[in-house]
């Protein structure tokens, strides 16, 4: 059965892509580039489903907003 998940993709001060997936606690990793940082995101949510009932954060994505102050 296939899943989808809402993926958070930032870039750090040293230039990694970093992403994070909120339903998923402690599910994210970092790469220098988005292609591999796809592959290692797919691959890290596949382990972190092996441990899913202790792992899961019910949550909705709503969206991005720019503030400023």
């Amino acid at each position: 059965m296939r899943r989808t998940f809402e993926v958070i993709i930032e870039k750090d001060a040293d230039g990694f892509y970093v992403a994070d997936v909120p339903e998923l606690r402690g599910c994210h990793t970092q790469a220098k580039d988005l292609n591999t940082l796809q592959k290692k995101i797919k691959d890290v949510i596949e382990l972190c489903l092996m441990d899913e009932k202790e792992s899961t954060i019910p949550s909705e994505f709503v969206g991005v907003q720019l503030i400023s102050v």
